[in-house]
């Protein structure tokens, strides 16, 4: 059983007019078998919920706490996150040039189970997840998203979640700049993760589109750092109509 706990979780950043509070008290739950997704316009402090998880220098944790299954994340460096069982696909992957998808995806195996995967069941593997999402498999000789799509940078992010198996996947805006059938490979990638038993995700999105093909147990609205109302796939569908109007002003309020 995977639970990921995030309690009154409150984060700054670092800005030339001094420390800025994005988060503002954050406080979530997800269990495996759950699928959260969080939704809000832009500066509401999805991303930095992300980063600041995945243990990103940029953000300064001022307060709250988030656990893995019992453990203090905060109290971990990154790489002990990853091996806790974290997941982070990011919304703008950064090109290594030099790198081959290949060698970076069995480094990072290596790295998580702490001996390296046998070559000859590994290239199966990868060539298996690389097709499942309608990557050639040539793909693993090039560096690492340099020249990549954006279709092609967010189907690697996905190949990575299938291959390294985390208990938590934390997605954020995956579905950005895909177009319909990028959408649809992403999501059945995402949706084969999530049906295994022990998993968690937590997916932040603008747009409802996506979860048309990835069903969310539970729907949060972030507004101004803080989750303004949580619910089910019914608020998605509330959002999708009139937007975030609503609770801006209750927010102003």
């Amino acid at each position: 059983m995977s639970e990921l706990i995030i309690k009154d979780l409150q984060v700054s950043v670092d800005t030339e007019d001094g420390p800025k509070e994005i988060l503002k008290g954050v406080t979530l739950t997800i269990k495996d078998g759950e699928t959260h997704a969080i939704m809000g316009p832009n500066g509401s402090g999805k991303s930095t919920l992300a980063y600041s998880i995945a243990g990103h220098p940029k953000y300064t944790i001022t307060g709250g706490s988030v656990t893995l299954d019992g453990e203090d994340v905060l109290a971990m460096s990154v790489d002990e996150r990853a091996r806790a069982g974290l997941f982070l696909a990011m919304q703008y992957p950064v090109e290594v040039p030099g790198v081959s998808v290949s060698n970076f995806l069995r480094t990072a195996k290596t790295a998580l189970d702490g001996e390296a995967p046998k070559l000859r069941t590994w290239v199966k593997d990868v060539n298996t997840a690389l097709e499942k999402l309608n990557l050639d498999p040539t793909f693993g000789t090039r560096s690492v998203n340099e020249g990549f799509s954006g279709g092609e940078k967010k189907r690697h992010e996905i190949a990575q979640l299938e291959l390294l198996n985390p208990k938590v996947a934390i997605l954020d805006e995956t579905d950005s700049g895909l177009d319909i059938d990028a959408l649809k490979v992403v999501s059945e990638g995402v949706n084969r993760f999530r049906e295994q038993d022990g998993k968690g995700v937590l997916l932040i999105t603008h747009y409802t589109r996506i979860l048309r093909y990835i069903q969310p147990d539970h729907v949060h609205v972030f507004v101004n750092g803080r989750v303004a109302e949580s619910g089910g796939p019914e608020l998605a569908e509330e959002l999708e109509a009139n937007g975030y109007e609503r609770f801006l002003t209750e927010a102003a309020v």
